[in-house]
């Protein structure tokens, strides 16, 4: 089991049109064999920040995710019309120097 944390940053006023999207992307994501269960968590203090942690029974199963055209459809979306940075994705459990080469970007890994 690996734990992913995703962290976005929402343009003002897009809160609810990404909310809608990440309701979509989880009805897909819960069609698929590694993925375990995902919560959608937003910051109290900045309404613009969100926090997606994601469960998956595998790396592998979650990097085929990032990896899928499905998803890249979602984050060219997101990017051009909703996102106001990059997004963040954080493995929880696995240190950088671990994970293998073309996985997803790791800014800082908790152990």
């Amino acid at each position: 089991m690996v734990t992913i944390g995703m962290n976005y940053e929402v343009r003002e006023g897009k809160a609810e049109a990404f909310e809608r999207k990440f309701a979509l992307v989880l009805e897909a994501m819960r069609t698929l064999p590694a993925h375990a269960h995902t919560e959608l968590f937003k910051s109290v203090g900045a309404p613009g920040r969100y926090l997606i942690v994601s469960e998956w029974h595998s790396r592998e199963g979650f990097d085929a995710f990032v990896a899928s055209e499905a998803f890249h459809r979602v984050t060219d979306w997101g990017a051009s019309a909703i996102l106001a940075g990059r997004p963040r994705h954080e493995v929880y459990g696995e240190t950088v120097s671990s994970a293998p080469a073309g996985r997803c970007p790791v800014e800082h890994a908790v152990r």
